[in-house]
């Protein structure tokens, strides 16, 4: 079972928002729920870098933090669908505003981090 090495903080708005966001994909998969992607072929689909457990496992994460709800059809095979609560809805705006800011910086962005993973690659060649 997994065992944090370090306390959760959660003294602020943003500690608390970082908890419940943290995790590669998951303003992207509530980005493309609250645009109707509904199943989980859909979410891999939309984001096929991602494995299926990682998404899943995200998933989960934000039903527990009641950003999505799941429903579960029983059918052969069995259908699930995932839809924003109120409470996850409430987030849009900002997953908005936060995708506007990095398509307004997208360049500059761009550029630092293509330069931070080339001294790391460099770095990390010269250890060997």
């Amino acid at each position: 079972m997994y065992e944090r090495k370090i306390p959760i903080t959660l003294d602020c708005g943003l500690d608390l928002i970082g908890e419940v966001l943290y995790g590669k994909w998951k303003i992207r998969m509530l980005y493309f729920i609250a645009e109707g992607c509904v199943r989980p072929s859909e979410l891999q689909r939309k984001i096929p870098d991602a494995s299926r457990r990682v998404l899943t496992m995200q998933l989960k994460q934000l039903e527990e933090h009641e950003l999505v709800t799941k429903t579960i059809y029983p059918q052969i095979p069995l259908k699930v669908e995932y839809s924003l609560t109120e409470f996850g809805k409430s987030l849009l705006p900002v997953i908005t505003m936060l995708g506007q800011w990095g398509d307004e910086h997208q360049e500059r962005l761009r550029n630092v981090i293509e330069k931070q993973y080339t001294t790391t690659q460099m770095m990390s060649d010269q250890m060997v």
